[in-house]
């Protein structure tokens, strides 16, 4: 069994590894299937725009769920994002609907359409973008009857539980489960940092959905995955930015545009 790298050579690995991870959102030509699902009940800027909502002041949960229980309780809150030819995934952050998501998701794109968890569909506008994190917040112009904002906040500590919910490949509302493999790791050749590593399972269309801990809290935006063979498939490494940073309430490491794809 290969021993892992130490000391210097640990450095070098993680950089090689850091340095193929790659943003990933699926193009016009991914399968893109919406599921239309039955309500549930229950509940700054790097472009130096205003930020958005304040994010909901639901009571923190404080008992573990079970991964079904988890689902349940976010899943209303999670929604798929059509821009331009880019798929993606959103999460309701506020009780005025405001959206989080990857900044690549949306980047360029002039016609942005979400579809929320009970089918309601909408345009949106992008009201604040930090392209140093990979972080945008969007504005609907419709919003569901019952709007169920997410609960955010949390820190992520290596080999606790998360879950993540997405739209990979155009599967709407898919849930995969793993664990934080490390953390303050940094993706797309150094361009960001400070993120979470975690090993569920995700994909193109992926992009831009909340990392959930075993209470269902969002503690980070899935951006990106590393990609050693080129070929925009899961290969067990994947990258969450924290949500304190995602929010603005934690400080910014080293600026970077990062690569466009």
């Amino acid at each position: 069994m290969e021993r892992a790298p130490q000391g210097a050579d640990a450095a070098e690995a993680q950089g090689a590894v850091a340095g193929r991870a790659r943003w990933f959102v699926a193009g016009g030509g991914a399968l893109v299937v919406v599921a239309l699902l039955a309500y549930w009940l229950g509940s700054s800027g790097g472009s130096g725009e205003e930020a958005a909502s304040r994010p909901s002041a639901t009571p923190t949960p404080s008992a573990t769920l079970t991964v079904p229980d988890v689902f349940r309780r976010v899943g209303p809150s999670v929604v798929v994002i059509q821009a331009g030819k880019s798929l993606g995934t959103g999460v309701i952050a506020a009780d005025d609907g405001t959206i989080l998501t990857a900044y690549h998701v949306v980047k360029g794109a002039k016609d942005v359409k979400l579809t929320f968890a009970d089918g309601t569909k909408a345009k949106a506008v992008v009201v604040s973008t930090n392209p140093k994190r990979d972080i945008a917040a969007l504005k609907p112009a419709k919003l569901p009857e019952i709007v169920v904002p997410a609960t955010l906040g949390g820190g992520a500590a290596v080999g606790a539980p998360v879950v993540a919910i997405g739209n990979p490949l155009g599967l709407a509302y898919s849930v995969s489960t793993g664990v934080v493999s490390g953390l303050n790791r940094s993706a797309m050749d150094g361009d960001l940092s400070g993120l979470i590593q975690f090993d569920a399972s995700v994909n193109p269309g992926s992009s831009g959905g909340p990392l959930l801990d075993a209470r269902g809290l969002v503690i980070g935006i899935v951006v990106s995955i590393a990609d050693p063979g080129g070929d925009e498939a899961f290969a067990g490494i994947a990258f969450a930015v924290p949500i304190g940073v995602a929010l603005g309430t934690e400080g910014d490491g080293p600026p970077g545009d990062g690569p466009q794809i």
